[in-house]
């Protein structure tokens, strides 16, 4: 089997390839349950004596390590205290919440009380002296101190997909080069690839999405590889069919495990075959997502928590994003389809948006601090672009990218930053006019990547990070 792009899947039920076409399949999207993980015979041949072992461990010597740790139980992995501690001290992390669709600036981060173009909600002090927020969100205005929110950015484009591809990339498309997305790069730079929990996670459980939808289907890590690539989890958080059958012991599915990557590295040696290494990166990322299944059952987390988010699958999904960063992974990205694209209703619609956005934030936040993680992990809530100053006829806000806002918080940031300003009505940016390529500058020194690197691309034009010598915005850095 060849698989291309770094995209696993999974799902609970018969139904989850439902809303894919043969060809989206085609273009690298794995399903755990596209491996047969049963053995062809359980009739173990282990006689059990101390010979049988050892003789097996010296023909094995080399390959037997890793193959044990990739089918360890996840919870016996990380009772080890040392790989435990190594986990803590990793690198800086990322969790990216993702508002497609993209919400209002006007109803969140950059209110317009009392003009023709600020809505019916108002605004709210916050706890930065002259500072208002939306007064759809509470919570966020007591904690601005440890947030930066960005109110000036301008970018080109004005339709979803092109406005993902930009957002998430960082840049333009090139055709026919890909750039890869945030999370890859994130992943490639700070993450573990020996790691059994996968280092960029997309948790997003609905099939639909519009334009989003299409751009789930498409490819990810780029130049960068497979490996790279995304895990989706959705729906109930677990993965399938992870139980080992009771006829084979932990020491012998090792050692098959261990002689399948024997005889798999070296035909991916001997023949140099990059369709045969994008396969073993795929197959590794699924052996590994069976030792760490329970990090996505929900139901293994405190009910405390699971009411404390809310119930809603956005809000679900945060907290499982924490628990993943918790516990080993680098990246999380946290979407729902486009439930944030109002163009009909848009008071109405964000009125239940908004207040579920803001308690998301604050507990995450919080949480983060609570655990000694904040520092260390980037939070950012951002959608594509923003929504116009007016209504259309059918109540609703339209696409806008003149001047729209974000919010982060975490490592590398300085809280209690309010960065750029719009005019009166929100209409044109006035100060601190900020584009994707600065932002993603500003987004890679703060989890500690020099964003102007320049990839490592045999054969292919120049591509840097961030390219044309785009600098951060030092005001909301540490």
């Amino acid at each position: 089997m060849l698989f291309e792009v770094g995209q696993v899947e999974f799902s609970n039920g018969p139904d989850r390839t439902s809303a894919e076409t043969p060809s989206q399949k085609s273009q690298g999207q794995i399903h755990v349950a596209d491996f047969n993980m049963q053995p062809t015979n359980q009739n173990s041949s282990d006689c059990g004596s101390p010979e049988h072992d050892l003789h097996r461990r010296l023909f094995l010597q080399g390959t037997m390590a890793a193959g044990a740790a990739s089918v360890a139980s996840f919870s016996g992995l990380f009772s080890i205290p040392a790989i435990a501690e190594e986990t803590k001290r990793q690198g800086k992390k990322c969790i990216l919440l993702w508002l497609c669709g993209a919400p209002s600036q006007f109803e969140t981060w950059d209110p317009k009380p009392g003009t023709a173009t600020g809505g019916p909600f108002g605004a709210i002090d916050t706890s930065i002296a002259g500072v208002q927020i939306s007064s759809l969100m509470p919570q966020c205005a007591t904690m601005m101190d440890k947030l930066a929110v960005i109110r000036s950015m301008k970018t080109e484009p004005t339709e979803h997909f092109q406005g993902i591809d930009v957002l998430t990339r960082g840049d333009a498309p090139r055709p026919p080069f890909t750039r890869p997305l945030l999370g890859s790069v994130v992943a490639e730079q700070l993450g573990q690839l020996d790691s059994p929990v996968p280092q960029f996670i997309l948790l997003d459980p609905c099939p639909e999405g519009n334009e989003f939808k299409q751009f789930k289907a498409g490819n990810w890590a780029g130049w960068l590889g497979a490996e790279y690539g995304p895990v989706r989890a959705g729906g109930e958080y677990s993965i399938p069919d992870i139980l080992k059958p009771d006829t084979i012991s932990e020491t012998d599915h090792a050692d098959r495990e261990a002689l399948r990557k024997f005889f798999s590295r070296k035909f991916e040696n001997d023949q140099r075959s990059k369709s045969a290494a994008s396969y073993n990166a795929a197959f590794e990322r699924v052996n590994g997502l069976m030792s760490c299944a329970p990090l996505f059952d929900l139901n293994e987390l405190p009910a405390d928590d699971r009411r404390r988010y809310g119930g809603g699958a956005f809000s679900q999904h945060a907290l499982q994003a924490r628990h993943l960063i918790e516990n080993g992974s680098t990246f999380v990205m946290v979407a729902n389809g486009m439930p944030w694209d109002n163009h009909v209703f848009q008071h109405e619609m964000h009125q239940m948006l908004v207040p579920e956005l803001d308690n998301v934030l604050f507990q995450l936040v919080h949480d983060l601090e609570d655990r000694g993680l904040l520092d260390d992990t980037l939070v950012i809530a951002m959608g594509e672009f923003g929504r116009t100053p007016w209504l259309n006829e059918a109540r609703g806000r339209d696409h806008y990218s003149k001047a729209w806002s974000l919010a982060m918080a975490g490592a590398g940031i300085k809280g209690g930053v309010v960065y750029g300003a719009t005019d009166e009505y929100g209409r044109e940016v006035v100060d601190g006019e900020l584009e994707n390529r600065r932002l993603f500058a500003t987004i890679f020194s703060a989890l500690g990547i020099e964003p102007h690197e320049e990839y490592d691309l045999p054969g292919l034009p120049t591509f840097y990070r961030v390219e044309d010598d785009a600098q951060p915005v030092s005001e909301i850095l540490v």
